[in-house]
């Protein structure tokens, strides 16, 4: 290899450290840094679940009590569009009760069981007196400061609108994070919202 070679070969590869170190260190040289709205160093995963029962406005009233940044809760729709609060769309294992959350109406969900496994750690277990499952406007309206992180649990054109409209009535866009772990999900909820902007 020639000097030449050799002088544009180390050349060429010492700026690409120079320059791949640079970047690494200080991203904003070429990107400016995104407003952050809220920072969440602490998120209550379904309120707080194995401290209360999961999803519950017990849960989370706790939660936010002790501080926690960010409250992260999953939603259905009931057979009458109401969007509840739930993890399970199946109420078997949460109220003994197997029977799915789109099959009733909301007076008609039967209240959680006292006592819960939490499905993320093993031998724990969860409990409470408030049993009730409750409405997304309802957790909306107690706290209305606090961010939330929203999982859509059901791929379901009708809850993702009911979702989005909400968001934009309590006027949450700002503080709200909602999506799920599936790419058609999060596309449809894209759609939701920009188009919910076109239409304003």
């Amino acid at each position: 290899m020639s000097s030449t070679a050799a002088f544009y070969l180390l050349s060429t590869l010492g700026g690409y450290l120079v320059t791949s170190f640079l970047l690494l260190k200080y991203p904003t040289l070429l990107h400016p840094r995104k407003k952050q709205r809220f920072l969440s160093k602490h998120i209550s995963h379904r309120g707080g679940a194995g401290e209360n029962l999961e999803n519950t406005m017990a849960a989370f009233q706790h939660a936010v009590t002790i501080g926690t940044d960010m409250l992260e809760l999953d939603c259905h729709i009931t057979k009458d569009e109401q969007v509840v609060v739930s993890h399970d769309e199946n109420l078997k294992r949460s109220t003994g009760v197997n029977v799915n959350i789109s099959d009733l109406k909301y007076c008609e969900l039967p209240p959680y069981l006292g006592k819960l496994d939490v499905t993320f750690q093993r031998a724990c277990q969860c409990e409470g007196k408030d049993n009730r499952i409750p409405l997304l406007k309802e957790v909306f309206e107690a706290f209305p400061n606090t961010p939330i992180n929203i999982d859509i649990k059901v791929n379901n054109n009708v809850l993702i609108k009911k979702v989005s409209e909400l968001v934009k009535q309590y006027r949450r866009e700002h503080i709200t994070v909602w999506g799920n772990a599936s790419y058609e999900i999060v596309e449809k909820c894209y759609r939701e919202v920009s188009f919910g902007n076109d239409r304003e």
